[in-house]
């Protein structure tokens, strides 16, 4: 097997109009498509960064929260890579995201920083 690359990244949301502005209207993403699911009572929208495929935006009624805190067994988060990390954050704040401090990686020496969806699903920045 010769895996090719990532081809998509799924969220589950709670409110599907609320995360589709976030990821949309603040993170800079396109909405390609978007199909109601009538059957299971769900949205399923298509996201691109950059014009490249990158999100399968989901809702569900009544999803379970996931656990995130303490750290849990699963996908951990998203990372998005940008110039400046500092720019972004100031960018994220000033639309009303929730962010921690920009940090350092240790081993790579990179700035780096975790936001939150409004799902409070981790996201994370990282200096290219």
């Amino acid at each position: 097997m010769q895996l090719r690359g990532v081809h998509h990244i799924a969220v589950i949301a709670t409110d599907y109009e609320r995360s589709k502005a976030f990821y949309c209207g603040v993170l800079g993403c396109t909405l390609l498509r978007e199909v109601h699911r009538a059957d299971r009572d769900s949205w399923m929208g298509d996201l691109a960064l950059n014009g490249s495929y990158l999100i399968e935006l989901f809702s569900f009624p009544s999803p379970p929260a996931r656990a995130t805190w303490p750290e849990a067994t699963g996908l951990r988060h998203l990372a998005f890579a940008v110039e400046s990390v500092a720019e972004a954050r100031r960018e994220l704040l000033a639309a009303g995201v929730r962010c921690e401090e920009v940090r350092t990686d240790p081993h790579t020496g990179k700035q780096m920083m975790f936001f939150f969806d409004p799902d409070d699903l981790p996201l994370e920045l990282y200096q290219v």
